[in-house]
């Protein structure tokens, strides 16, 4: 099996860390077969499609909505190199899967519009299949509806032309849709569980998500919560990607 190639933007350790932990222990893969680049540290490089079993891409602080002058050197710099990637993935239809960041790195091309206006508090909502979700490969072992961790100030308005919506939660009308049969975006965080909530709660408590008083009633939320259906997405995309 090829590795895969997990690209982060966390410029917090603590948060970085506890992502690609998360994406190891659900995706089922071990550290040498998920090679690991943290986009806000360095340029990405090269990256040659053909060497990886598919490449996964992580949330993080970043918005593709923010103002032009408003965004840092670095933020325009890991866009305009996660945009010439994406461009490459969608024309090769090479395994692909981003979480949150990746709905504003795939959301954007092909016409689609992102923006603030579906944008959802740090919580627990319930996601449901679209009838094309329920009959995709990504999401066969999934139910029609399922909880999911999410916390995003920005989202698709406008889905992508040729893009197929896969799910929905009642505020946030684009929760996944894919691109091909392999480049496929969400949301939702489906690597997130509570611990990692936790950990992100105490990383961005002053980034505007949420009220920093509302931090211990976010880490009560989380733990209350039952997300479990989310996780199984990862080791599916690897078993997909890996076939």
């Amino acid at each position: 099996m090829k590795p895969f190639l997990f690209l982060g933007t966390r410029a917090e350790d603590a948060a970085a860390d506890s992502e690609y932990a998360a994406v190891l222990k659900y995706s089922r893969l071990e550290r040498a077969d998920l090679h690991r680049v943290r986009l806000e540290a360095g340029p990405l490089g090269d990256v040659e499609l053909t060497d990886w079993s598919g490449i996964i891409l992580g949330g993080g602080p970043y918005n593709v909505s923010d103002p032009d002058d408003e965004k840092s050197p670095t933020q325009r710099r890991v866009e305009a190199e996660l945009a010439e990637l994406a461009e490459r993935v969608i024309d090769a239809d090479s395994w692909f899967l981003g979480a949150c960041y990746g709905i504003g790195t795939l959301g954007v091309r092909r016409g689609g519009v992102v923006d603030r206006t579906h944008s959802e508090p740090v919580s627990a909502v319930r996601v449901s299949l679209t009838p094309d979700g329920t009959h995709d490969p990504l999401f066969t072992s999934m139910p029609a509806s399922f909880d999911a961790f999410v916390g995003h100030k920005e989202a698709v308005r406008q889905l992508p032309a040729t893009a197929t919506l896969l799910a929905s939660s009642p505020a946030c009308p684009v929760q996944a849709f894919r691109f091909g049969t392999r480049v496929y975006a969400t949301q939702f965080h489906p690597e997130l569980d509570a611990e990692g909530l936790r950990t992100r709660v105490d990383a961005y408590r002053d980034h505007g998500y949420f009220d920093p008083a509302e931090s211990d009633r976010l880490k009560q939320m989380a733990h209350r919560a039952r997300v479990s259906h989310p996780h199984k997405l990862l080791s599916r995309f690897v078993e997909l990607a890996a076939g």
